[in-house]
């Protein structure tokens, strides 16, 4: 007789709060008093500070009471020098409410802040773990991007600052209570930003949808997300001021970000962060480089296959009942997409050589996330997988 496999355990509870639409930033003096906040650390970046978003935020605050002390000096990929340099701000200012304001690198310096402000120690005290033993401060992460949904995680990304390693800082608590999707606040974004965050989101999507700790939960969010994210990066990437389009690339994001809390990434991650670290690709490229190859790798297990093609059926891209087709539906989309978004196809566009793939494929085989692909991947595979990359595009 033949039997479904069981269904894998979880434990899910709804956290952050979502409180989505055009202008719901206007909502952040309401929902901070909510909160019991009197002094507020408001975490950014220069350039968001140039858009006037981060007067906006601090004026709605002040408006209600609340003081608001800025720390906007976030840099990408942010280091545990970032971090410390955040926290001395947070320490001169009685706070007791932190406001991540910005991409996925603002939220983590906001979150690496939490951890150390509320608990002590290091940023490396709580890589992979979850130690923290004490409460955090509230958090409020407000994205201007729609890719990283870092706003939905637990997980702080910091790089440290002696080794280079990029350590994924991780405590349920550190979960941010309410995440504000406002998506008049990402139309400031130049296509580059929006091609790499979007591409980023897409990945999230299809990497939670297959991982071995995958459940019923994270399908849910990885679906939904996906479906959101390929049809509406074509429209934002076409017509950057469809508010339409921004929030639905924004949802898709924040349901990304909830099926990696639920799930975990794969090998296309793994891939990207030795990329990011010797050459300096920007993340979301590097993982959209790495995309196709990823897919069509996994893609040779036949439950992985089965998941993709009923995602593409989902997403309108395939009819049923035909796995590979279903598979092929697939591939082709991310392959259109990336071509819609310009970035590079192959990491010889990025400066990546033949004679970088070793130590490239070393560096991924050492990455958290390559331990949760479907299909087991070592050195060799990355290795296959880089070189793959490498040529792609070419006669």
């Amino acid at each position: 007789m033949h039997s479904e496999p069981s269904i894998a355990g979880f434990d899910f509870s709804q956290r952050p709060r979502l409180v989505f639409g055009a202008g719901a930033v206007g909502r952040i003096g309401e929902l901070a008093q909510g909160l019991g906040a009197s002094h507020a650390l408001l975490v950014t970046d220069p350039g968001i500070v140039r858009a006037g978003h981060a007067e906006k935020v601090r004026a709605a605050l002040n408006a209600v009471g609340i003081m608001v002390v800025i720390y906007d000096q976030v840099r990408e990929n942010p280091s545990t020098v970032d971090v410390d340099a955040c926290l001395a701000i947070a320490k001169g200012g009685s706070i007791d409410l932190i406001i991540g304001l910005g991409g996925g690198s603002a939220m983590d310096t906001a979150k690496g802040a939490n951890f150390l402000l509320s608990n002590g120690g290091r940023m490396r005290d709580y890589w992979h773990t979850h130690a923290a033993t004490k409460a955090f401060l509230p958090l409020i992460a407000i994205p201007t991007t729609a890719g990283t949904g870092s706003e939905c995680q637990s997980y702080a990304l910091i790089v440290d600052e002696q080794s280079h390693q990029k350590m994924a800082c991780g405590d349920a608590k550190a979960l941010a209570r309410i995440a504000i999707l406002d998506p008049e606040l990402t139309t400031t974004q130049p296509v580059r930003v929006t091609a790499c965050t979007g591409f980023d989101a897409l990945v999230h999507a299809l990497e939670t949808l297959v991982t071995t700790k995958r459940n019923q939960v994270s399908h849910l969010f990885a679906r939904e997300a996906f479906t959101l994210v390929q049809a509406n990066l074509p429209l934002v990437l076409s017509q950057p001021g469809d508010l339409a389009g921004r929030g639905g690339m924004q949802l898709g994001a924040a349901f990304a970000g909830l099926a990696i809390e639920n799930s975990m990434l794969g090998a296309a991650h793994a891939c990207a962060n030795p990329l990011t670290a010797r050459h300096s690709i920007v993340h979301g490229q590097a993982v959209a480089t790495m995309l196709p190859h990823v897919l069509r790798f996994n893609a040779e297990d036949p439950a992985t296959a089965r998941l993709y093609a009923d995602l593409a059926v989902h997403a309108g891209l395939a009819a049923p009942g035909d796995i590979p087709a279903g598979v092929a539906g697939l591939c082709r989309r991310v392959d259109t997409l990336l071509g819609l978004t310009a970035l590079p196809r192959s990491l010889r566009a990025s400066g990546v050589t033949p004679d970088g793939i070793a130590a490239l494929a070393a560096d991924a085989a050492g990455q958290w996330t390559g331990r949760f692909n479907p299909r087991p991947v070592g050195e060799a595979e990355f290795r296959h997988l880089y070189q793959q990359a490498l040529a792609a595009g070419e006669p």
